[in-house]
């Protein structure tokens, strides 16, 4: 990666992960990594404990709305929450277990800050993928909005930040209390670590135990509240646009839910539910949440492929030189899943199909920059599935009018900022569950 994407990025990534830092410094980088490696363990992983109340409010919202909605939209603010820094539901859901508490979007009551702060997220994310397609005319790009609406996502940020600060600066406090009197008793220190043990994990607050440096905090936050949105988002958005079209597909997923259902849903039960897992793998390939990336070559290269008449030859590639690759394209190649590439087919994930991929299979990235939170996505986007499937017996796509809205025969139009999503969002009637 080179500095044209760390000058497109900085405005409102800053110094993060996926930021300045992702293009200048490796072992910066690689100490930021495993800063945020902790934070996708197993028990964080199968822990569905606050990710659990978020889905009951996704649920109860759809209701309240008659059952007809924009899922995509939904997804996104559900997703900003649960991270409250993990990110949106991740906004609802994320930032809760990024800040500590959630930023309130799936309520009814959502205060007029937390909707501003979803508001100037999306827009700053939209003016970073202009100002990377512009390349070298980026100082074209001059945006009064785009640049107040990253202020707006820093400063909302920044004020978990210094409630994190100040949580560290009274667990340092204690600590030196405790340290000071030389006659703590073992029954204190053991009462205190069992209120340890008990506390809710904080991903800002971990992340401040290693740095003081509130930009960087801020910085990092940001950074991993899109992540996790914007990947886990949508995949269920795509996930749930085929469902609406696919009856046959539903009706498949749901008696494969219902029959490894259990309260309350564990990440064990889920893990039985192979055919959920088949849809999630086949919705990534055919709609990978980063559908083009690129990389820079730090010295004179050679890759195996890619040159000559026939692309079967070895390719030099100069130091300095940006190859970009897509993903979206790779992921339909008929040499690699079949004549049949570019059809919806969760069946061919099965083991007696024989699909092995490899290198030709990203839709996490591989290498050292594979997503490190790429467990925890599939797990909430799996739980997120499962309980909507059980709550609701069927989905009826609610489309756009051909005649006021054209779209292309396969019923969608891209729309290509960090992430891949869905232009149109997901319109759809959900028929509740007989209880």
């Amino acid at each position: 990666m080179g500095p044209l994407r760390r000058k497109s990025a900085s405005p409102l990534l800053g110094r993060g992960i996926f930021g300045e830092y992702s293009t200048t410094d490796n072992e910066i980088w690689s100490h930021q990594r495993a800063l945020i490696r902790p934070s996708f363990v197993r028990a964080q992983v199968t822990d569905f404990s606050i990710f659990s109340h978020h889905v009951d409010q996704l649920i109860a919202l759809i209701a309240r709305h008659n059952y007809e909605v924009d899922l995509q939209q939904l997804f996104f603010r559900m997703f900003i929450g649960a991270y409250d820094l993990r990110a949106h539901q991740v906004l609802d859901s994320n930032s809760e277990y990024m800040f500590g508490e959630s930023v309130g979007l799936m309520s009814e009551n959502a205060s007029e800050s937390a909707t501003e702060f979803h508001q100037a997220l999306d827009y700053a994310q939209q003016g970073t993928i202009l100002r990377l397609r512009l390349g070298n005319l980026m100082f074209t790009h001059r945006d009064k909005k785009f640049r107040q609406c990253c202020r707006t996502v820093h400063a909302y940020a920044s004020r978990f930040v210094d409630q994190a600060l100040e949580y560290r600066s009274k667990q340092q406090q204690q600590q030196q209390q405790a340290t000071g009197g030389s006659q703590a008793s073992e029954k204190g220190a053991a009462a205190k670590e069992e209120g340890t043990a008990r506390q809710k994990y904080v991903f800002l607050n971990e992340l401040a135990k290693d740095t003081d440096d509130p930009v960087l905090l801020r910085d990092q936050i940001v950074n991993m509240l899109l992540a996790a949105r914007d990947t886990t988002a949508g995949l269920l958005a795509f996930t749930f646009f085929v469902l609406a079209r696919r009856p046959d597909i539903w009706s498949k997923l749901r008696a494969d839910v219902l029959d490894h259902y259990r309260e309350p849903l564990t990440y064990e039960a889920i893990q039985e539910m192979t055919y959920l897992r088949y849809v999630l793998q086949e919705t990534l390939r055919c709609f990978p949440p980063i559908a083009t990336n690129s990389r820079m070559a730090h010295r004179d290269t050679v890759v195996p492929c890619g040159g000559g008449p026939d692309g079967r030859s070895p390719l030099f590639v100069k130091r300095g030189s940006v190859v970009t690759y897509s993903t979206f394209v790779m992921h339909r190649r008929r040499e690699f899943f079949g004549s049949d590439a570019d059809a919806f087919r969760p069946e061919r994930w099965a083991p007696g199909e024989g699909l092995r991929p490899g290198w030709e299979y990203l839709p996490f990235n591989g290498g050292p920059r594979i997503c490190p939170g790429q467990k925890f996505a599939l797990a909430e986007a799996s739980y997120t599935v499962a309980r909507l499937l059980r709550a609701f017996e069927a989905i009826e796509s609610r489309g756009l009018d051909p005649d006021e809205d054209p779209v292309p025969a396969d019923g969608w139009r891209e729309q290509l900022t960090l992430s891949l999503t869905l232009r149109d969002g997901v319109l759809c009637r959900l028929i509740p569950a007989a209880t």
